[in-house]
C-alpha cells in the first residue's frame, strides 16, 4: 500500500477451474463463465467489489463493453439490487481507462491515459481515497500482478475447465503470498474468493 494515501489495489476477475478468462474462442468466448454471472453468490461477490472503491481502472475492451451494458442497467428499476448498485457506482465513479488507440472518453466522468500501468497505478495512490478497482480487465491486472501493485483479489473461480483460451497468471510473475479473507461457494459449485496480498 502507498504511505501517503493508503489507497488499495483491487482486482477482480472470473475463472475456469484451469485458470482462464476466455474460452478458447478468444475474448468473446465466456460459455465457461456466463452461466455462473448472475447467481446469488456471484451478485453478492460484484456486491462486495465496489464497497470501498472510488476509481475504476479499465482496458479499452471492457470500457467499451461496459458502456453498452451497465448505464441501462443503472436505469433499470426491473434490474436486480445489486447489479444496479455496481451499475449507478460504476457510472457515477471516477474512470480511468487505459489505452493507446482511443482519442475521446466513452463515458463521462472519464479520462484516457496511454501510459505503462503501473505508473498510471502509482499516481493513482498518490492522490485521493478510496480503492482503485480493475473489474475483468485481465489487460490491466495483469502488468500490476507483474509489478506487484495489486492489494487485493476478487476471484470466481466456476466449476468448468475451458480447455484453452487465455490465463490470468502466466509464466515469469513474481513470487508473491496472499491471505485468503473471504470465501464462498454457490450451489452450482461457484466460489467467490477474496484474497489479500501478505506484504
Amino acid at each position: 500500500m502507498n504511505d501517503s494515501t493508503g489507497r488499495r489495489v483491487t482486482a477482480n476477475l472470473n475463472l475456469t477451474l484451469d485458470g482462464r478468462y476466455n474460452g478458447p474462442g478468444g475474448p468473446g468466448d465466456l460459455g465457461a463463465i456466463v452461466a455462473y454471472a448472475t447467481t446469488e453468490v456471484a451478485r453478492e461477490h460484484m456486491r462486495r467489489l465496489h464497497e470501498h472503491a472510488t476509481t475504476a481502472l479499465l482496458g479499452r475492451l471492457n470500457a467499451e463493453g461496459f458502456l453498452g451494458y451497465w448505464p441501462h442497467v443503472a436505469a433499470d428499476e426491473n434490474a436486480d439490487p445489486r447489479d444496479r448498485g455496481y451499475a449507478r457506482w460504476l457510472v457515477d465513479a471516477e474512470k480511468v481507462v487505459l489505452s493507446t488507440t482511443l482519442t475521446e472518453a466513452p463515458w463521462e466522468r472519464t479520462r484516457i491515459v496511454n501510459a505503462p500501468t503501473a505508473e498510471v497505478v502509482n499516481e493513482l495512490k498518490a492522490s485521493g481515497e478510496g480503492d482503485i478497482l480493475v473489474n475483468s480487465s485481465a489487460s490491466v491486472i495483469k502488468p500490476l500482478l507483474e509489478a506487484d501493485l495489486i492489494d487485493r483479489l476478487y476471484l470466481m473461480i466456476v466449476p468448468e475447465i475451458a480447455g484453452g483460451g487465455r490465463r490470468l497468471f502466466e509464466d515469469g510473475l513474481p513470487s508473491t503470498k496472499w491471505t485468503l479473507t473471504y470465501q464462498e461457494t454457490g450451489e452450482l459449485g461457484e466460489m467467490a474468493l477474496v484474497y489479500d496480498r501478505a506484504r
